[in-house]
C-alpha cells in the first residue's frame, strides 16, 4: 500500500491541479480564476496530500495562527477516494504546530459534515452571533 505524504511545502503544490479541480469540480469555486487561487495559496497555509509524488489531494487554511482559522478548498481526486486519505489529511491540518491552541476554527461544507464531526465540528454554538456576505456566484461568467 501507497504511503500518503503531506507536505505544507507551497513549492511543491501542483497549482494547476488545484485550479482545475476548484474551477471546474468543486461545488463552491466553479469558475475560480487562476490569480485569485494563486492569491488565496499566497496568503493561506496551504497541506498538500501526494502518493508517491503526484499530488492527489489539497486544503487551505485562512489563519491568523493564533486566535482564529477556517478551513477552506478541502479536496482528494476522485480517482483516490474512499481509502481515509481524506481523514488523513484533517488530521495533518488540525495537528499543525501552528493551528494548536484557536479560539475558533471553521469550515462550511455541503455534504461532508459526518467527516468532520469526527474531529470536533458542530453546528455555531451561537448561530445568532455569526453573519457573512456571500456571493456563491461571484465567479460566474
Amino acid at each position: 500500500m501507497t504511503t500518503l505524504h503531506i507536505s505544507t511545502n507551497k513549492a511543491d503544490l501542483d497549482v494547476p491541479l488545484i485550479h482545475q479541480f476548484i474551477s471546474e469540480q468543486s461545488t463552491w469555486a466553479i469558475g475560480m480564476p487562476l490569480a485569485v487561487l494563486e492569491r488565496a495559496i499566497e496568503h493561506s497555509l496551504c497541506f498538500g496530500a501526494y502518493l508517491d509524488g503526484r499530488q492527489v489531494g489539497f486544503a487551505r487554511v485562512v489563519t491568523d495562527r493564533a486566535t482564529f482559522a477556517n478551513l477552506v478548498d478541502v479536496f482528494v481526486l476522485p480517482e483516490v477516494r474512499g481509502r481515509g486519505y481524506g481523514k488523513q489529511l484533517v488530521e495533518a491540518v488540525l495537528a499543525h504546530a501552528d493551528l494548536q491552541n484557536l479560539r475558533r476554527f471553521t469550515l462550511a461544507t455541503g455534504d461532508a459534515h459526518g467527516l468532520y464531526a469526527q474531529y470536533g465540528f458542530t453546528a455555531p454554538s451561537r448561530p445568532a452571533t455569526l453573519m457573512e456576505r456571500y456571493f456563491p456566484n461571484i465567479y460566474s461568467n
